[in-house]
């Protein structure tokens, strides 16, 4: 079997396909996996990680805002299996069955686990407190205290949100997203082990994703990118662009987090 990192880039049978370079492989080879290997290193991660959780969801809903319909009235959207496919991974990101009953969405399950392992949730909750009065985004995430790599990681994203193009945005989520974070997560997983029980549910939101995302909603997501391109030549070529700009961005993030806990002192 064809390893993940190295599996082919689009469905079988398409003339085009996207094209990540080296990008992927770098990403999912980052040293940072192996550096998330104490209680406070962990907390310093989630820390910068979480705006990275929480702008997914924004990604997610610009998305689900092109492939289907959110206004009143109500149309049909043209491409029904699109709309189907969006909805199911919204309903999977934003309400997840969690094991003690009830749902949540993943981010929340991410915010649950920073405050049980002991990490410090005031930035982002400060950045919620502030969009939720109606601050701009611009603004929220200058006066928030977030990370300076998150902070511009977030931009990023919301440069591909703002960018009006459906086939860069489905591409941005599904090769800077869906289609690499159960490799990404891997790594953590195989780095935390069972360690510390303050770690256990942040584990279970990336075995959540690892499950869910590798199974269901990366090969979804690349089907939609299929459909919204087809023989298209230019769109693949800006789809791909957006893609590895994704990746690209989160490399840097990798880094400059990477480069965080490399300077904490040793325990």
């Amino acid at each position: 079997m064809m390893p993940t990192s190295l599996a082919p880039s689009r469905p079988a049978g398409l003339p085009h396909s996207i094209d990540l370079g080296d990008a992927r492989e770098r990403l999912v080879r980052h040293r940072i996996y192996g550096l998330v290997d104490s209680a406070e290193r962990l907390r310093r991660f989630m820390e910068s990680h979480v705006f990275a959780v929480w702008d997914f969801q924004s990604l997610l809903k610009a998305m689900q805002q092109r492939l289907t319909c959110t206004s009143v009235p109500w149309v049909p959207t043209p491409d029904p299996e699109a709309r189907r496919l969006v909805n199911e991974i919204v309903l999977d990101e934003e309400s997840d069955e969690l094991p003690e009953g009830g749902s949540a969405s993943h981010f929340e399950l991410y915010l649950d686990g920073m405050r049980k392992a002991g990490a410090d949730t005031g930035p982002i909750e400060r950045l919620l407190a502030m969009l939720s009065d109606g601050a701009p985004l611009a603004q929220s995430l200058a006066s928030c205290g977030a990370p300076r790599a998150a902070a511009r990681f977030v931009r990023e994203s919301f440069a591909v949100i703002d960018s009006g193009s459906t086939h860069g945005i489905v591409a941005a989520f599904t090769y800077g997203r869906e289609d690499v974070i159960p490799d990404m997560f891997r790594g953590l997983v195989a780095a935390l082990a069972d360690r510390d029980p303050a770690w256990h549910r942040f584990r279970y939101y990336l075995d959540r994703h690892i499950e869910a995302d590798d199974e269901k909603h990366a090969p979804t997501c690349r089907r939609i990118v299929a459909r919204l391109c087809g023989d298209d030549a230019a769109k693949w070529a800006e789809a791909s662009g957006v893609a590895k700009g994704c990746i690209e961005a989160r490399i840097a993030l990798w880094d400059a987090i990477a480069a965080d806990l490399e300077a904490m002192p040793v325990s």
